[in-house]
This record gives structure tokens, sequence and C-alpha cells, in this order.
């Protein structure tokens, strides 16, 4: 049996991806200044987060990737204190990366 402090690797299965939203996600500022609490409902807001792990069926995202999905299409997850999100890879929308050579002319 492993150590309480031991951490132990987690693979993700199947087309799942493990994603973290930065901590600067939570509060916004609207363009006249006014500070939006993470609590603020907004309709339909697609978000950004980090890919930490991805599952073997995976085709197009890796570890590092920044990924735009809709909040409501995930499942929340705690691991040794730190806030993780997963998700199917066909809910994810867009993935931004450097990797990538092609495509629409969007930089982030």
């Amino acid at each position: 049996m492993p150590a309480p402090d031991d951490k132990q690797p987690i693979e993700m299965l199947n087309d799942r991806v493990l994603v973290q939203i930065p901590a600067a996600e939570g509060e916004r500022r609207s363009r006249s200044g006014i500070l939006i609490p993470a609590t603020a409902v907004m309709g339909k807001r697609l978000t950004w987060a980090e890919v930490v792990a991805a599952g073997p069926n995976v085709r197009s995202i890796v570890v590092g990737d920044q990924v735009l999905f809709n909040p409501e299409d995930r499942f929340e997850v705690e691991v040794r204190g730190e806030e993780y999100l997963i998700l199917r890879e066909r809910d994810i929308h867009a993935v931004a990366s450097e990797r990538m050579d092609g495509g629409t002319g969007l930089y982030l």
C-alpha cells in the first residue's frame, strides 16, 4: 500500500480528457472595469481549460493543449486538493496549440 503522500498516476480511459481551468478564470472584469464573480451565471458561455491527461482513444488532443468546451458538459473531480474536470473528446469544440501549423488563422 502506498504512503499517504505518494502520488499515484492517473490514466484516463477511452475518449476522456482531464482538464484544469486556470485560477484566473474564476473572476472576470467587464470592459468598464466591473468585477464579475465566478458565481455569476452567464448564458451559454464556453470556457477554455488546459489538458492535463488524455485517454488512449483521444485522437486530436494532447497534454498541454488549451480546449474550448461548454461548462455544462462536464464532470468535476478533486484530486489531492486540486480541482479538475473530465470531458469527452466529442464535447470539446476547439483546440488551441502551438503544435498546430494549419488552421483557421485564429490565434490566441
